[in-house]
C-alpha cells in the first residue's frame, strides 16, 4: 500500500531536520572560535600567584593555536567558589572556561556547607592542566631537618607549635589535620584568608609550619627563612629532587591527588570540547610551557575529557574519605 504524498513529505522533512540537527554541533565546532570573539579563562585567585601565572602562559599559547585572543579573568574569593559558580552559569559555547585546582571540585563540596555548584552536574571536564603536590614547609626558626624530628619537636612542645593554612576547610587545612591525626601531635591551627598571607607569617616565624603548594613553597624557601621538609605525593618531583616524600620518611598516606585543570559549563557540544582539548594538548606539550610548570613544582600534561572526568570523580571520592577520617565539620 502506497503512503500518501503528505506522509512521505512529512517523513522526509523529519529526516532532513534530524540531519540538520546532527550537523549543527559539527558546524559550531568548525566555526569555533569565531573571529574577534575572545575566549575567557576564569581563575579563582588574585593576579600574580602560581595558578594565575600558569593560566596566563596557557592563554597566550592557546590564543596562538586557536587564532584568537584568550584572556585570563581573575575572580578570587570563597576558596575559588566564586569563579566556579560564574563559569557554571555561563553559556556552554566554549568561550568561558575555568582553570581550577582539584580543591574546587574535589574538596570544597566536602568541607563547605554552602557550595553554589555541583562538581559533576554543572561542568564539562575538558582537560587536566598540571599535577603538583602540596609540600610541608617549615620555618627555619624550628631546629629540625626532617619530618621525624619535627614530630618529636612538636611532641616536646605540646600546644606551643602552630601551623598555618590557606583557610578553614582548604587543602592545606585538611593535610594539616591529617598530619596531626597520623602523628598524634598537639599543634595549633591558624587559618588565613589565603596562601600568600600564611606564607608571609611563615617567613616571619609567627607560625612554625604549613602545607603549601610547591610553587609557593619554592618561593618562600628562596628567602632562606623557610625549608621544605617533605612532598605530599607518591614520588619526588622534578622541581625538588632532593626533598623526600612523606612515605620515604615513614609517614605513608599523605599523598592524595593534587592537580589543576580546565572545565567549561555543563552541556557543551562534544565537537567544541574536542577542539579545545586538542588545542590544550598542543599547548601543554610545548617545551616552554612544560618548563614553566616544572619550575613551579608542577608537571604539565593534558588528558582526554573522559579521563579528566574520571580523575575528578576519583579525587572527589579520595578527599571525601580523608575529610571523614579527619572529622572536619563543614564550615
Amino acid at each position: 500500500m502506497k503512503k500518501p504524498h503528505g506522509t512521505r513529505r512529512a517523513f522526509g522533512s523529519a529526516i532532513g531536520a534530524a540531519v540538520l540537527l546532527g550537523l549543527a554541533p559539527l558546524a559550531m565546532a568548525q566555526d569555533f572560535p569565531a573571529r574577534g570573539k575572545p575566549i575567557r579563562i576564569v581563575v579563582g585567585f588574585t593576579p600574580g600567584g602560581g595558578t594565575d601565572a600558569q593560566a596566563r602562559i596557557v592563554a597566550q599559547k592557546l590564543g596562538e593555536v586557536l587564532g584568537t585572543s584568550v584572556i585570563v579573568d581573575n575572580k578570587p574569593g570563597a576558596s575559588t567558589m566564586l569563579a566556579a559558580n560564574e563559569v557554571s552559569r555561563a553559556q556552554p559555547d566554549g568561550y568561558t572556561l575555568l582553570y581550577a585546582p582539584s580543591s574546587t571540585m574535589a574538596q570544597n563540596p566536602h568541607t563547605f556547607a554552602q557550595v553554589p555548584y555541583d562538581p559533576f552536574k554543572d561542568f564539562t571536564a575538558i582537560s587536566m592542566g598540571g599535577r603538583g603536590p602540596l609540600v610541608l614547609s617549615l620555618s627555619t626558626s624550628v631546629p629540625v631537618n626532617n619530618v621525624k624530628e619535627l614530630v618529636a619537636y612538636v611532641k616536646s612542645h605540646p600546644g606551643k607549635v602552630s601551623y598555618a593554612s590557606f583557610g578553614a576547610g582548604t587543602s592545606s587545612h585538611i593535610y594539616g589535620e591529617a598530619f596531626v591525626k597520623k602523628t598524634g601531635i598537639d599543634a595549633v591551627h591558624i587559618p588565613y584568608k589565603g596562601g600568600s598571607d600564611a606564607a608571609k607569617d611563615l617567613i616571619g616565624g609567627r607560625v612554625q609550619y604549613m602545607f603549601d603548594s610547591a610553587s609557593s613553597a619554592i618561593i618562600t624557601a628562596s628567602t632562606g627563612k623557610v625549608k621544605i621538609l617533605a612532598v605530599a605525593a607518591g614520588s619526588r618531583i622534578a622541581a625538588l629532587p632532593d626533598v623526600p616524600t612523606f612515605a620515604e620518611q615513614g609517614y605513608a598516606g599523605l599523598d592524595l591527588p593534587s592537580w589543576l585543570g580546565f572545565y567549561g559549563p555543563a552541556r557543551m557540544s562534544a565537537p567544541v570540547v574536542e577542539k579545545l582539548n586538542a588545542a590544550l594538548a598542543k599547548v601543554l606539550a610545548m617545551p616552554q610551557v612544560q618548563e614553566f610548570y616544572r619550575s613551579g613544582g608542577y608537571e604539565a600534561g593534558a588528558t582526554t575529557p573522559a579521563e579528566f572526568a574520571s580523575i575528578t570523580r576519583s579525587t572527589y571520592d579520595s578527599w571525601g574519605a580523608m575529610v571523614q577520617q579527619v572529622g572536619l565539620v563543614k564550615q
